[in-house]
């Protein structure tokens, strides 16, 4: 095995010296004593999952929240124990959720990882965390609440593109977040020596973040570091990189260790509790300490011991009725422009809450968004329409950060398929958030995004890639049509969302009309307030088929309808959808048990997409036997040359040939 080359400074007399520091060296003795017993609780099989224990580097935690005010925010990651009992000193809480117990701090639903309190979050994606952390030090920035935020990181967390993407946002933004870098010198299992190029400072300060070095052999020191720093970034701003030296003693995780055992005896050996407790294990301060320690965390054992689990049913929200009957009525709205509409919307938001902010590539003025969503917003609302540099992982995270913090971020991603880059913030973060916090907080994140093709853009600025964003729990995916006013859904939405909420704007909707007056021959009605409902496009004469459409492929769904009617004698029912997660499927069962053909349209590839969902949940909920089919796009990759990007996608005589295959096969 490469080892590194750790060269930790002797600790000399001064640093076995307590004075002054009675305080950090009991935290750090709570969170090695609470450590020790969580290895020894795994062993005897009484905990879940993992365990990773800081044992080796709990100075830095102290340090930290040494340096810390109540309103700060901390943001930890998988090894976040000794960072969470410097904050808080809740060992009975950490101890009761480690085992899974309804008296945990997240009631059992984080586990050892995801730990939750106040303004601290834990969350075991690397890297993941440090543009969450940026988030929050924007919304402290934004409210200038005189806090700041500190997140925490391990040196093989360096590795990760999200940590010099949000660098580069902290920096230019001037926001108050301390980055500190628990630099143990092992990823895992992995040496240092291996995996990380150049110098750690560097890196930071290649962004203009100024830095410090220090480590936990010299622990007062550190204390001392970070305190400055917490001090220095309070009062200017501006980040600042602290890379705290140190070394973890025992494994990664529970007892997967093969570093050599020489090799991590001498730093056992240099340990800075293992040297106090020979400078002072005979006093009265040690001795009763560690009695206090122990008793106190027996105690908060035997508690979680006795503690019930969670009961499963809260575990669940409650399932909506699909078969409560749905009220249909009619809506007037202006006839107006997609876009100016999104504009009127968001307008009207950030008019009403000054928690509104919006983000992304490109927003401000005179630009105004690539299809000019945002124009003159940046204007109107200075401060609260920001330009990110292309960086839609770290722009995501911020949101998710702005949005743990009470803000409403709206967050522009120019392109849907740029999306893929932000997957983690929406998988692991914000979707996750919410539940494994036990309710405790609210993501009230929005992310538009333009989706589809018919522009000639080609393969990678044409795709509907909103399949793989649908299915997660507690997050929302809509997609505006043609039939619904966007004004009115951006005004709604912003006032009321409590989720993490994905908005798809299809490209060529953007200059279409919105419009309430519905084709000769047929009636338009609604589900419910224009946010989450169906608008149902029926004929006068009883339907024969069921069309069910979300998105700008709503506009070719319609004309096939009316073409299916004139040309071939079938009426047809139009369901358009505005949202596609979670799916309300009331609505189309009450029509397809009508009908009994259903015809699903959608303008992405069709494998194990939306349509094939609605068709399995109509099967599901027992709507009779009935015919169905699908419109879907060419599975390849979409071409920019018009007339091969039109033989891919789904067009109006597509959707015609479905519509009267599937009503001849019963003539």
């Amino acid at each position: 095995m490469q080892l590194p080359h750790i060269e930790p400074p002797p600790p000399g007399a001064e640093q076995d010296t307590l004075a002054g520091f009675e305080a950090e060296v009991r935290t750090a003795l709570l969170i090695r004593r609470t450590e020790q017993t969580l290895l020894d609780l795994f062993a005897q099989g009484l905990l879940f999952g993992t365990v990773h224990t800081c044992i080796g580097q709990e100075f830095v935690g102290v340090a930290a929240a040494r340096a810390l005010e109540p309103h700060d925010s901390v943001f930890s990651n998988h090894r976040g124990h000794g960072h969470y009992l410097a904050r808080f000193g809740d060992v009975e809480g950490l101890v009761a959720e480690v085992m899974g117990k309804a008296t945990g701090v997240c009631a059992g639903r984080g586990g050892s990882q995801h730990l939750q309190r106040d303004s601290y979050y834990s969350n075991g994606i690397q890297g993941g965390i440090v543009p969450v952390a940026t988030g929050l030090a924007f919304a402290h920035q934004q409210r200038d609440s005189g806090g700041i935020a500190v997140v925490f990181l391990g040196d093989g967390t360096l590795g990760q593109g999200a940590v010099y993407e949000s660098f580069n946002i902290a920096s230019k933004w001037s926001l108050p977040v301390l980055f500190v870098c628990e630099n143990n010198f092992f990823a895992q299992s992995t040496s240092q020596a291996q995996t990380l190029a150049g110098d750690i400072a560097a890196r930071a300060a290649a962004f203009g973040i100024d830095t410090l070095h220090a480590t936990t052999w010299d622990w007062r020191g550190l204390c001392t570091d970070l305190a400055a720093a917490a001090g220095r970034v309070r009062k200017s701003s501006r980040p600042i990189v602290a890379r705290g030296d140190t070394f973890r003693l025992m494994a990664h995780s529970k007892g997967d260790d093969n570093r050599p055992p020489d090799f991590v005896r001498d730093y056992w050996e240099r340990d800075p509790l293992v040297r106090l407790e020979k400078a002072h294990g005979h006093t009265p301060f040690w001795t009763d300490a560690l009695r206090e320690i122990d008793a106190r965390i027996a105690a908060a054992v035997e508690a979680a011991k006795a503690a019930p689990f969670a009961p499963p049913a809260s575990l669940f929200p409650a399932t909506p009725d699909q078969g409560a009957a749905i009220r249909w009525a009619g809506r007037e709205f202006p006839r107006e422009r997609v876009v100016h509409g999104i504009n009127a919307g968001l307008k009207d938001a950030m008019q009403a809450d000054a928690r509104v902010v919006i983000i992304g590539e490109d927003v401000e003025s005179p630009y105004g968004g690539a299809f000019k969503c945002t124009r003159d917003l940046s204007d109107l609302f200075p401060g609260r329409v920001r330009n990110t540099p292309i960086s839609e992982l770290a722009i995501v995270g911020i949101g998710n950060g702005l949005a743990l913090e009470g803000q409403i971020p709206v967050v522009e991603i120019m392109f849907g398929d740029f999306l893929t880059l932000a997957m983690d913030q929406w998988v692991n973060h914000a979707a996750k958030f919410r539940f494994m916090f036990d309710d405790k907080v609210r993501i009230p994140l929005v992310i538009r995004t333009p989706m589809g093709g018919r522009r000639g853009y080609a393969s990678t600025h044409s795709q509907s890639l909103e399949k793989h964003f649908v299915g997660l729990p507690d997050t929302a995916v809509y997609a505006l049509h043609h039939r619904m006013c966007p004004r009115d859904f951006y005004r709604r939405l912003l006032a009321t969302v409590e989720r993490p909420t994905l908005v798809v704007e299809n490209k060529l909707l953007y200059g279409q009309y919105a419009n309430s007056a519905p084709p000769p021959g047929f009636e338009l009605a609604y589900s419910d307030d224009g946010l989450g409902g169906v608008a149902r496009l029926r004929p006068a004469l009883e339907p024969q088929v069921t069309v069910v459409v979300y998105g700008g492929v709503a506009l070719e769904a319609e004309e096939a309808a009316r073409q299916a009617f004139l040309k071939h004698e079938i009426p047809v029912e139009v369901l358009m959808l505005s949202r596609i997660y979670p799916l309300d499927l009331g609505p189309i069962l009450a029509s397809v048990r009508r009908t009994g053909r259903l015809v699903v349209v959608e303008e992405g590839q069709g494998f194990a997409a939306l349509g094939a969902e609605v068709i399995a949940g109509v099967a599901e909920a027992g709507a009779g036997r009935f015919r169905c089919g699908r419109v879907t796009a060419a599975p390849v990759p979409i071409p920019a040359a018009r007339p091969l990007e039109e033989h891919c996608l789904p067009q109006v005589d597509d959707i015609v040939r479905k519509i009267v295959e599937l009503a001849e096969q019963d003539r």
